[in-house]
């Protein structure tokens, strides 16, 4: 293999072709210093091969828009280096999710947990005036409000693969997590009884995996661990 390049074996999928022709197609692609893996796709897409289909946003780690598969662990594209990987590099959609087309998935099922879970501050009585915080409030929630809802802590979960139909999956957890420990918020009781049964937070299984690879390292098993203890003190 030519040096300072890379080949990217890549999974793809037609749904015009009733998906009967999934295959991985792979890519010889000549690297730079500080390419990432967002930036080699698009070398692709500019320069090999206009179908590919992937989907990106930000480029900066901050939408969670184009999180897939590296060589099976879940990882944002946009800041995951070329350079992390040698020889071949295999990039596949994110699992546990349907396919779309190529690398990208449907996240609808993801968001309609989002929205289950009432994510946004009910306020304390009538908000008339402004709610100030403490640095030390702020602190209790300051890690879980980096969540870009990229859905690698879903993705990378074996109970959400084998569950998504009766588990409404970590991100949605630690959501709640955020929303019921903010000082300003009064719907925590609420959230609770959303959450505090079989397709809550009784359905994680303490893996770890959703904490290990969250790109923000956000410690989501010990949120979910904390909202099963405050629903039997609530």
């Amino acid at each position: 293999m030519p040096e300072n390049t890379i080949n990217l074996k890549i999974f793809r999928f037609d749904p015009e072709n009733a998906g009967l022709d999934t295959h991985y197609q792979t890519y010889t692609v000549k690297t730079e210093p500080g390419m990432t893996v967002l930036e080699a796709l698009f070398d692709i897409l500019d320069n090999q091969d206009g179908t590919l289909a992937f989907r990106y946003s930000c480029r900066w780690g901050i939408c969670g828009s184009c999180a897939v598969s590296l060589n099976g662990k879940c990882r944002l594209a946009c800041n995951t280096q070329v350079s992390d990987y040698s020889d071949t590099l295999t990039i596949e959609p994110l699992p546990g999710l349907d396919i779309i087309k190529d690398i990208v998935v449907d996240l609808e099922p993801f968001f309609e947990n989002y929205r289950k879970i009432k994510p946004y501050l009910v306020p304390k009585g009538t908000p008339d005036k402004e709610n100030i915080q403490m640095q030390e409030d702020v602190n209790l929630i300051e890690p879980h409000v980096k969540c870009i809802l990229c859905a690698i802590c879903e993705a990378s979960c074996p109970v959400s693969w084998t569950s998504r139909e009766k588990y409404i999956g970590p991100m949605a957890l630690t959501k709640v997590y955020r929303f019921n420990r903010d000082t300003r918020d009064s719907g925590g009781k609420e959230r609770l009884e959303i959450v505090g049964d079989e397709t809550g937070v009784w359905r994680c299984r303490t893996i770890f995996r959703c904490t290990e690879y969250c790109p923000k390292k956000i410690p989501i098993t010990e949120a979910i661990q904390f909202l099963k203890r405050r629903y039997f003190t609530d």
